[in-house]
């Protein structure tokens, strides 16, 4: 089974990726995990890669895209779940070209739904528990809302981590998230179109839900 996942920042698109991955067994092949593989292998990409980023340079799309689809062979036997690209339209459209030149079948692609403002405040409200930071808690979500400054599941003191509240941050991936002309919505859309056309299978899923429910609804999906 391969998939792409799409959601902005606050989704939970981690989240239902972690448990897709752990449920099928994938591999979660994630962009900057890709960068970071090349380079350190010091593959012929990854030199061509490195020299762009030591430039301060965006790596073109003419290497990206050999370095993902790479990735994305090494693991076909086991399939896969593409998350944090492509990024933009034109991405999408050659990475597709990618794929069937390759013999690669795209399963699934996985749009998770969340109105902007919900998903700013899901950042903002995300609290850190001093014990263990795997304990959820977040001001903005009932379900796991703490009582004050205490962690709700143990009791011990929160905080929150600043790069949470810096809005001019959130608002600019955000920016890029959610423009539907040259954004990564506008690359999601373009395996819309080929859903549309049998080519692949889109997936729709409302992120208000709670973690529970938003699985539940995607697993009935992956038929």
């Amino acid at each position: 089974m391969n998939i792409i996942i799409f959601g902005p920042n606050g989704s939970g698109k981690g989240t239902q990726g972690t448990l897709l991955k752990d449920k099928y067994h994938l591999a979660h092949i994630e962009s900057g995990g890709i960068f970071r593989e090349h380079i350190g292998k010091g593959t012929p990409l990854g030199k061509q890669a490195k020299a762009y980023m030591d430039r301060g340079d965006l790596v073109p799309d003419e290497i990206t895209i050999p370095m993902v689809l790479e990735t994305l062979q090494a693991h076909k036997d086991e399939g896969w779940l593409l998350d944090g690209f492509p990024r933009n339209p034109a991405q999408s459209e050659r990475l597709w070209e990618a794929l069937q030149k390759s013999g690669l079948k795209l399963d699934y692609v996985v749009e998770i739904q969340l109105p902007r403002q919900d998903a700013k405040n899901r950042i903002m409200g995300r609290r850190i528990c001093a014990g263990n930071p795997n304990h959820p808690n977040n001001i903005f979500i009932e379900a796991i809302k703490p009582e004050g400054d205490k962690c709700r599941v143990c009791g011990q003191a929160l905080s929150a981590r600043s790069d949470d509240q810096d809005e001019n941050a959130i608002d600019k991936r955000h920016n890029i998230y959610y423009d539907e002309q040259n954004g990564t919505l506008a690359a999601a859309y373009f395996y819309k179109k080929l859903a549309a056309e049998g080519k692949t299978r889109y997936i729709v899923l409302d992120g208000r839900g709670d973690i529970g429910t938003v699985k539940e609804k995607l697993l009935k999906e992956l038929v």
